[in-house]
């Protein structure tokens, strides 16, 4: 179901649940699915050793946006839940949104630098912020004035807490070990809760890592 371009250095294990049996019980709910892609790097699984997190380093990953991709998270955004499967999803998800910021106030004659940084969003100006759906837009609008069936970029995106979601509402997810970016992403999307969810995954034996056991954790 996942992972069917090369480039990626792990398999997308949070994807690992999902059969096509599950897709399609999942469509006669009328529930959408779509894909995106972000081409794991071995950085996402480098341990935060540092004392601050400012002295983290993420590696920049590349990702690819599709015109389908968009058109369903235009007609999703603010009016239905959006829930990613795995951290690598929704880190990718959220970049979007910067990304679309970036280009619409992208003056140019040639494509721009499509990249983000790890902490671009925690520093930007917030006079120009926009709606989700309107930076989704921006990207759509750029995609189709150069001709571009696929857009390519790179994110190095860390999510912490304190962290602002602009798309996900929930996460399929599997457990993370401590010390990870995944784990911080994990307690900014679900807030100090995610120790509660973490002890009661230790209580009960749950599996943890690539192929372990997955939770639905919502966005507080």
């Amino acid at each position: 179901m996942y992972a069917r371009s090369h480039g990626s250095v792990a398999a997308p294990t949070a994807g690992l649940h999902f059969t096509q049996d599950v897709i399609d019980s999942l469509a006669a709910k009328n529930i959408t699915t779509a894909h995106i892609t972000l081409h794991v790097g071995a950085g996402t699984f480098k341990p935060v050793k540092v004392d601050y997190l400012r002295e983290h380093e993420m590696h920049a990953e590349q990702i690819h946006i599709t015109k389908e991709l968009l058109d369903t998270l235009i007609a999703a955004t603010g009016t239905r839940p959006i829930i990613p499967v795995g951290t690598t999803a929704l880190r990718t998800l959220e970049s979007l949104y910067w990304l679309g910021l970036k280009l619409r106030h992208y003056e140019g004659d040639e494509p721009a630098d499509i990249s983000i940084e790890q902490w671009e969003p925690y520093d930007i100006n917030p006079s120009l912020l926009v709606e989700p759906r309107k930076a989704l837009e921006s990207i759509a609008a750029y995609m189709k004035e150069y001709k571009l069936n696929v857009l390519h970029g790179k994110t190095r995106l860390l999510i912490a807490p304190g962290y602002t979601f602009k798309f996900a509402d929930a996460i399929v997810t599997n457990f993370h070990q401590p010390q990870s970016t995944l784990l911080l992403l994990i307690a900014a999307l679900i807030g100090p809760d995610w120790r509660k969810v973490y002890d009661h995954a230790l209580t009960n034996d749950f599996r943890f890592l690539s192929y372990g056991d997955s939770s639905l954790l919502f966005k507080v």
